[in-house]
């Protein structure tokens, strides 16, 4: 009986410390993230010091372990009873520790290296290549065209083309090809956890792809907006996702029942508001719109309320793109003022710009490496790609596109120094480091 009350005693100790450690990372993980009043009242009820240390994203960290952990398990015993298996996607792969942005000055002469790459014709569309995709584990990557089709490439087959030797003749690297829209393509998305691979359109829909059914050319399952479908971008848990259209409103669906939400505050918006982009952050805990208004707004992930406008961010130009740093605590933008600029989420102050590359015309990204060091977009005057450190903001590569016409979008992969350019000229072609 002692034994008992013993061990049930040195349980309670642990279970004690165990909470103590999670409330202080929660509330580290708030006040790093600049969510003061979240963090105050999670302190407060907890008896936890505002100020406690933990590491930069120790809870994210140990919350990703932990997912990965359990996926692992999950496929190990699945995998012997799923016929889809071979297609399954991995968990992404550890994150390099974020880059703070606010604490390295703009010191010329300081900057990095970008590495050389290599680059190949992989396929071309009957007409524009629009937009491109990778998956989470950076295993597909899918494109979209002006001619209503998507492609389905496998990373690993695209390396094997690139090899000098292919010992059993061409590879080819497109695995799948989807014909199910009926005007062209705009954005895609893959399901951050399985099979499923969505596009939106001018058609004013949201199509389901299976890419583990080898024989499948049309979606399985289909959500009807009310407006051109402009961007999509899945929530981290897979169960929701984001439609950016020509309403000026982010659309949420539950991809269960196909209920849409709507935000219940919605900021006063012109008549210019259509969403040219709408993304996530990493853990869902905000999302991001660049509009054709110049404005880029940054919305609560669990009230969907707009906490934060940017106004004129590209002046009087249409913001073209946004996305979240890792770390969520910064978001870069492109527009057609031929300006990228880094925002600071907590105050929407501009941290750094990144200039000498125009982009007036097209719907052009800006877009990281998979290490967030640099940053990539195109000069459409010079039909070349263009990269920045991105930390000194100082350009530090000028390549070539090799399209034909300048691209009218970039993409990169999650995993590995590799992405994609899609092209007015229809073709698509992939870019990888060279050994």
């Amino acid at each position: 009986m002692d034994n008992n009350n013993s061990s049930n005693s040195e349980q309670t100790v642990q279970d004690g410390r165990l909470y103590r450690n999670l409330n202080s990372l929660i509330v580290a993980h708030l006040r790093d993230h600049n969510l003061t009043q979240a963090a105050t009242a999670v302190a407060s009820a907890t008896m936890t010091p505002l100020h406690v240390e933990a590491p930069p994203n120790r809870l994210l960290h140990l919350l990703a372990k932990g997912l990965a952990a359990e996926k692992d398990a999950a496929t190990v015993r699945a995998t012997s009873s799923s016929p889809f298996h071979d297609f399954a996607t991995s968990p992404p792969l550890p994150r390099p520790t974020a880059i703070d942005f606010s604490s390295v000055p703009d010191i010329r002469g300081s900057s990095k290296s970008f590495p050389k790459h290599e680059t190949r014709h992989l396929s071309e569309h009957k007409n524009v290549a629009r937009c491109a995709r990778f998956s989470a584990d950076g295993r597909f990557v899918a494109t979209g065209s002006a001619d209503t089709s998507i492609k389905l490439f496998e990373v690993s087959k695209i390396k094997q083309m690139l090899l000098p030797d292919a010992k059993d003749g061409p590879v080819r690297p497109v695995i799948r090809t989807y014909y199910d829209h009926i005007q062209p393509i705009n954005d895609l998305d893959f399901h951050p956890q399985g099979t499923i691979l969505i596009s939106s359109a001018k058609d004013q829909t949201i199509k389901f792809f299976d890419i583990s059914k080898t024989n499948a050319k049309r979606a399985y399952r289909v959500i009807q907006d009310t407006h051109n479908v402009r961007s999509v971008s899945f929530h981290p848990s897979g169960d929701f996702l984001l439609a950016g259209t020509d309403h000026a409103v982010p659309h949420l669906y539950d991809i269960n029942t196909f209920q849409c939400y709507l935000s219940a505050s919605i900021p006063e918006i012109g008549p210019n508001g259509a969403i040219n982009q709408v993304r996530y952050s990493c853990t869902g805990a905000m999302y991001v719109t660049a509009s054709k208004d110049g404005t880029i707004r940054l919305w609560d992930g669990i009230s969907a309320d707009c906490v934060c406008s940017i106004t004129g961010a590209h002046g009087t130009a249409e913001a073209t793109s946004a996305i979240f740093t890792k770390d969520q605590r910064y978001v870069l933008s492109c527009g057609k003022d031929s300006t990228i600029k880094l925002w600071e989420v907590g105050s929407g102050r501009l941290v750094k710009q990144y200039l000498g590359a125009m982009h007036t015309q097209l719907r052009c990204q800006a877009i990281f490496n998979e290490t967030e060091e640099f940053i990539l977009s195109i000069d459409e005057m010079s039909n070349e790609i263009v990269i920045w450190d991105a930390l000194t903001t100082e350009k530090v590569a000028k390549w070539p596109s090799n399209h034909v016409g300048a691209p009218r979008w970039l993409e990169h992969s999650p995993a590995e120094s590799a992405f994609i350019s899609c092209g007015t000229d229809r073709s698509i072609r992939f870019w990888k480091e060279t050994v």
